[in-house]
């Protein structure tokens, strides 16, 4: 039994066993995948068993050889056309049907060597006379005209199915949608991720090469959304699409959602969170721990890829930059709040909020004479969310000078934190509330937005009480000051989800800390302030900034960290080759440049 025999039995045996696994009963693209590949496989059969092995037809060579450049292409489109139907296949099913569709690549392959001009000689020894002959019957006119047609469109296929095949298991073009890893990648920056080391699978299945790598803190990976759902519908959407963005070269994008907005899917983020860590983010500065090192300390490297400041990188990146998240005045805004909360003494906040309640009760007296309300209906529990608080906070401080119940609530407002945290805070400044950095620097900005509300509604009463007209208010130092003060909250408010992350993974009941799991990872996002990832939910929720307040300001909360499992990882990015003014090799970031 010569080669010939043995590619040509295995390589039909083996489509055809592939072809019958396809055999589904159902009413959808699934049932497709059997008489696609059993069809081809038939053709196969035909011509290159039947007509050229039995019968010696040498004018089949060309057709066979075509065939088996075809066989691996169809069978892999049989492949996902069997899983992109209802019915689903189980793993072991998967891994019967990739081996043999690599037994048939491999075979397929054999049988196009043993047909080359170099070997098919030996096995045909009436060869070179054929080709002789043939040389000498060359088409003309329309003849030749449709045989340069097919073979154009015949290199459009193979092309099309070879980096079909690239783009599953070796490489994958990308291009860079959002500002979110500003200034390492801009809008429209055109990447080449790298997937083999990462694992890739057959299309639809969890089945493929053995991921060959892991991942170090700041490798920039293109991951699946975990945002989106999975199901089978979704999958083959994303699949389809991606394949048309490969081949258009990243210029036709598919992948939208129900409303036919364009799906952040797959995404671009740098891995900032190892297996067994525990991380936490407070003022932009990223910590972690581990069970080796139970201390929470700075990963100092963060701090070369975080930009909490885009107004300020140099100008030939900022007039590349589409959105600037917001002006260097709110960014210095933004530090000085942090700079207030972190020097705040929890001593001197409980004496002064004292004095304020104190001195606001002796001017009430004084003004509406004792006042026995109970407070219960001054403001609603919502109105505490920040962004109506401090809208309404001056009409709500002078509506307490007249309303009954103002001094109970103006006084439970103030007061109500004092004995929820533990007593050592006031003698102790190292004691954290709430047991770590995170929950204490929300405390502080709490308190210090109950400062700041006090002032203004002891200032305005001081007022009230010397007869100064509401016009003159305006010029008031003190008053401004307490304004001014809220204004930086409210921004900061606005900005402290994408400033800050709690403990993650958070602490077990017991208080135990859980830790990044085995094979995952946690991304961020270079520019920070631009950057959903994996911190965030695509949905807002109203939150208390503290639990240890009872009236604690609430706000708006898109924060729900969550890792991502190495599975999801497609690869990482090795090269930028678009526009080619920025050519070059992710990792450099023109800011250090």
């Amino acid at each position: 039994m010569n080669l010939l025999t043995i590619f040509l039995y295995g390589s039909l045996g083996v489509s055809l066993v592939f072809s019958f696994l396809n055999i589904v009963f159902a009413t959808d693209i699934s049932v497709a995948a059997f008489p696609l590949s059993l069809l081809f496989t038939a053709a196969v059969v035909y011509c290159s068993w039947f007509q050229l092995y039995r019968q010696r037809n040498l004018k089949m060579v060309a057709i066979v050889k075509k065939l088996y450049q075809y066989l691996p292409f169809i069978l892999l489109v049989a492949f996902v056309f069997r899983r992109a139907g209802a019915v689903g296949t189980s793993h072991g099913f998967d891994i019967a049907s990739v081996l043999l569709w690599l037994g048939a690549a491999v075979l397929s392959i054999g049988m196009q060597v043993l047909l080359s001009n170099k070997q098919i000689g030996n096995i045909f020894p009436h060869w070179n006379e054929f080709q002789e002959a043939r040389g000498q019957d060359k088409p003309h006119g329309i003849k030749r005209l449709v045989r340069e047609i097919l073979e154009w469109v015949d290199a459009f296929v193979q092309a099309a199915f070879t980096v079909a095949l690239l783009n599953i298991f070796i490489i994958q073009l990308y291009e860079i949608p959002s500002e979110s890893m500003v200034p390492e990648f801009l809008v429209r920056d055109r990447v080449v991720v790298f997937k083999t080391a990462s694992g890739p699978r057959f299309p639809l299945s969890n089945v493929g090469i053995p991921q060959m790598r892991s991942y170090d803190r700041g490798d920039i990976v293109v991951f699946r959304n975990p945002h989106y759902s999975r199901d089978r519908q979704s999958e083959v959407r994303t699949f389809v699409s991606q394949l048309v963005y490969t081949l258009t070269f990243t210029t036709v994008n598919l992948n939208v959602d129900e409303d036919g907005n364009l799906k952040a899917d797959p995404l671009v983020k740098r891995v900032t969170g190892l297996p067994g860590e525990q991380l936490m983010m407070v003022d932009g500065v990223l910590y972690s721990r581990t069970a080796n090192s139970p201390e929470f300390t700075v990963v100092q490297e963060d701090a070369k890829w975080a930009e909490w400041n885009v107004a300020a990188l140099p100008n030939k990146i900022l007039e590349k930059v589409q959105e600037i998240p917001f002006p260097e005045s709110i960014y210095r805004g933004m530090i000085q709040c942090e700079q207030m909360k972190n020097s705040l003494s929890y001593a001197s906040a409980k004496e002064e909020i004292l004095q304020l309640v104190e001195e606001f009760s002796a001017i009430r007296r004084s003004l509406s004479g004792a006042d026995t309300g109970s407070g219960a209906n001054i403001l609603p529990m919502s109105d505490l969310l920040e962004e109506t608080f401090f809208a309404q906070c001056d009409t709500l401080s002078r509506r307490l000078l007249t309303v009954q119940g103002g001094t109970k609530w103006f006084s439970d407002y103030m007061t109500s934190w004092m004995h929820q945290i533990p007593q050592e805070c006031f003698t102790d400044e190292g004691v954290l509330v709430g047991g770590d950095l995170y929950q204490d620097s929300n405390f502080r900005l709490n308190l210090l937005s109950k400062l700041a509300f006090g002032r203004l509604v002891v200032q305005n009463a001081r007022l009230t009480a010397q007869g100064k007209p509401v016009a003159s208010w305006r010029t008031d130092a003190v008053r401004n000051a307490a304004l001014e003060q809220m204004d930086l909250l409210y921004v900061y408010f606005a900005l402290m989800d994408s400033r800050n992350m709690p403990v993650f993974p958070a602490n077990s009941a017991s208080g135990q800390p859980n830790y990044i799991p085995h094979n995952s990872f946690f991304m961020m996002g270079d520019n920070r302030f631009n950057s959903l990832d994996m911190r965030h939910s695509y949905d807002k929720k109203i939150v208390a900034i503290t639990e240890y307040d009872p009236y604690s300001l609430l706000y708006f909360s898109r924060m729900a960290p969550q890792a991502v499992g190495a599975q999801d990882i497609l690869g990482t990015t090795v090269l930028r080759f678009w526009p080619v003014n920025r050519f070059g090799v992710p990792g450099i970031t023109e800011k250090e440049q």
